[in-house]
């Protein structure tokens, strides 16, 4: 991928593609191409189509997804499947047909069973059934990187499959219908704080473990497979390290300055119990992950202060 390539990045305005969108920007890329979903509706046929033969791009990455936490995807999980899979046959096969060189599709842990053995290797997909609390949007995703797979296999395209771990940052969402469990946490407890409220719940029994990884890192990641990785097979990409609920909560509690109770409500699912990549593979190739969970954390609670302050709310 050289600095004068043109580049499409689907989904720029999103978590993951707006890191993305940074960093080529601050490594000299500067023939970027982007498109707003009110501007281009990805899940259309015919749009899509009329715009890869308009931008011409050389190189895509396939940021555009519907995403949410546990109660997005078991309350739409239809919707989860549908919207996915149709950005994805859409993208992936004008990539095809408008002759670009690369197509980096972005996956999710997710993909994997939900009681494979930990930490996951990329060789444990499809060797058992899925967590079902988000086993459409992990449908989708599966589809997705072996669409990219096979059309790379016939057609020749250059696909990069990058299996990314739970992801927070800039740019996240704080909206409890859409948040993640990271971003989740830390809109309860600094309004918990805020309030003085006497007592938290979360869902779950707080036994469950989750990799993070910050969004940034994660687009550093993508830009280093693009220039050093040959090859469709898919590959893992997170710290490597995990963490309970439970111990996410007491730390983000900690870091906001809550101090009231926690309680733990166990009717609500946990998901998947542990869920833990085994990145050694892109490790070997060279890159690791460089911001810490607690840098990561503190910068969280300063983003979400800051949007609240925007609000005129006082702190």
């Amino acid at each position: 991928m050289n600095k004068s390539d043109k580049i499409f990045i689907a989904g720029h305005k999103g978590m993951v593609g707006s890191a993305i969108l940074r960093l080529l920007k601050k490594l000299g890329y500067e023939n970027i191409v982007t498109a707003a979903k009110s501007e281009l509706d990805l899940t259309n046929q015919k749009k899509t189509s009329d715009f890869f033969a308009a931008a011409k791009p050389d190189h895509v990455i396939l940021a555009a997804a519907r995403v949410g936490g546990i109660q997005a995807n078991r309350t739409h999980p239809a919707e989860f499947l549908y919207e996915n899979l149709a950005i994805q046959n859409n993208v992936i096969h004008q990539c095809y047909e408008k002759n670009v060189r690369t197509i980096v599709f972005l996956g999710s842990s997710c993909i994997y069973p939900r009681e494979c053995p930990q930490p996951i290797k990329e060789e444990y997909l499809l060797t058992g059934p899925l967590e079902p609390t988000n086993e459409g949007y992990a449908l989708a995703k599966i589809a997705g990187l072996r669409m990219a797979q096979y059309y790379s296999k016939e057609y020749g395209i250059r696909a990069i499959n990058p299996m990314p771990c739970n992801i927070y940052g800039t740019n996240d969402s704080f909206d409890p219908e859409k948040s993640h469990v990271l971003s989740a946490l830390v809109k309860k407890f600094v309004d918990a704080a805020r309030a003085n409220a006497p007592e938290v719940t979360m869902w779950g029994s707080g036994i469950a473990r989750r990799e993070f990884m910050h969004v940034d890192d994660l687009a550093r990641a993508i830009v280093f497979l693009v220039l050093n990785y040959r090859s469709a097979e898919i590959i893992n990409v997170g710290s490597g390290c995990d963490i309970s609920i439970r111990e996410l909560a007491e730390k983000i509690a900690l870091k906001t300055g809550y101090t009231g109770k926690m309680k733990w409500d166990t009717s609500m699912p946990d998901g998947m119990l542990r869920k833990c990549l085994d990145v050694s593979k892109l490790k070997a190739l060279g890159f690791e992950s460089s911001i810490s969970l607690d840098s990561g954390i503190e910068e969280m609670i300063s983003e979400y202060k800051k949007i609240k302050l925007n609000k005129g709310e006082v702190l």
